[in-house]
């Protein structure tokens, strides 16, 4: 079989010449709709060399044709002045996050020949949620011109008996950094992975995706298998893979050996005790509620699936109830409920969807007129795999990882020129 991962060149700075809590800020997607966070970040950074020099934040996303030329220049300059490579590399980390729980993990490099975002896909890496492709090319343009990328990916494997990552010990690593992360990241440190121990993980990685490991999680030897589910950046990876595919376009077989072929993950555990899935629901508003949960009920009777019967319950004003789905063709409640959604609203034009989190959230805004909210079930985490495997990509917005603070900060880099 295909391996889909491998050691990186990493580069890092020289944290003895560098402060590295001014260096790691969050992912760029995250507090998109709070520029004053970005302002403290900045703020924060004060003019000190910084991954902040070398992102994006989506927040400034309608200013990207500014920014870009800047990002571009600042990466050959970090190149030249700031960073250090570390050949062959992968890097084992442990994140203390916002509730004081310890997330553990490997930094790595995926072959992206082996990744396919689209619903459906029996490839190696897949995304767990649907892919927004109006939302790729400015993301492309980002990256087309890059030296650089910078990961907030992260990959999740399925290994129940903690095979992989949990074996490594971080004081047999040669420390790479260990510091606070800023503005409320908890904090981070990390080790090189010794080559006998990358030997092992390659092993593991490989042991998680045999006929009999396939049959044991997920009850079929004959299955594609599914070694990494995108657990969060799934835009940020399909960026990547459509840049990869614009050099293989312009080069043709020179591209196989192009360092764009590759992006640099971090791979976590989903039995990690430190992940927690939450699940988000859905307001519908601007709609004849009594006509859609008819039409919604009619619907749900009409299906003759196989999957285990769903519950969902529903809101609006004073009034409450609830829907059985007895035959569900999808996994997941949410999978029912936003397949039905997404098609009435393709025939009810002025009707809108939200993706709420909490359910008091969806208690008041189910007040307001002409509203109707639904609450459910949320996935177990020992769900995802196989309901990616026998659904395909998740409906978007199915739940959420974590809190913001919690997220990848971007502290690793790797030349994709």
């Amino acid at each position: 079989m295909k391996k889909c991962f491998s050691n990186a060149d990493i580069l890092l700075p020289d944290f003895k010449k560098q402060d590295p809590t001014k260096w790691a800020v969050v992912a760029c997607d995250q507090f998109t709709s709070e520029p004053e966070y970005w302002e403290k970040a900045k703020a924060c950074v004060n003019g000190a060399p910084s991954s902040l020099e070398l992102i994006l934040p989506e927040v400034y996303l309608s200013e990207s044709g500014m920014r870009i030329e800047k990002i571009n220049e600042n990466m050959k300059v970090y190149l030249k002045d700031i960073l250090c490579e570390y050949p062959d590399s992968m890097i084992y980390l442990e994140r203390t996050q916002s509730d004081g729980t310890v997330r553990e993990g490997i930094i790595l490099a995926v072959d992206l020949e082996c990744y396919d975002y689209h619903k459906g896909a029996n490839s190696l890496i897949r995304a767990t949620e649907a892919t927004v492709v109006e939302r790729i090319p400015p993301r492309v343009a980002i990256r087309r011109n890059a030296a650089l990328e910078l990961p907030h990916v992260m990959l999740l494997i399925d290994d129940p008996d903690m095979s992989v990552i949990e074996p490594i010990k971080l004081d047999s690593c040669e420390i790479a950094y260990d510091f606070d992360l800023m503005l409320g990241g908890g904090h981070i440190k990390g080790g090189f992975i010794s080559d006998a121990e990358k030997e092992r993980i390659g092993l593991a990685l490989e042991a998680l995706i045999t006929p009999e490991a396939m049959k044991k999680k997920y009850g079929d030897e004959a299955l594609s298998p599914l070694l990494f589910s995108v657990g969060d950046g799934n835009h940020s990876l399909a960026s990547a893979k459509a840049t990869y595919e614009e050099v293989k376009a312009a080069l043709g077989a020179a591209a196989e050996d192009h360092p764009a072929r590759y992006a640099l993950v971090e791979v976590v555990n989903i039995h990690s005790k430190a992940l927690k899935f939450e699940p988000i629901y859905r307001i519908v508003t601007n709609v004849d509620v009594d006509s859609f949960i008819a039409e919604f009920k009619a619907y749900t009777e009409s299906l003759v699936g196989s999957g285990e019967p769903q519950r969902i319950d529903y809101i609006s004003g004073d009034k409450e109830g609830s829907i059985t789905v007895l035959k569900p063709t999808q996994q997941l409640a949410v999978g029912t409920l936003q397949q039905f959604i997404d098609d009435y609203i393709k025939l009810h034009s002025t009707v809108e969807v939200d993706y709420i989190h909490g359910e008091e959230s969806v208690k008041n805004l189910a007040k307001k007129p002409n509203s109707v909210g639904f609450i459910f079930e949320g996935m177990e985490k020992n769900e995802l795999f196989k309901t990616v495997i026998f659904d395909g990509a998740l409906p978007r917005k199915t739940f959420s990882m974590g809190h913001a603070e919690d997220k990848r900060y971007y502290l690793e880099c790797r030349k994709i020129k």
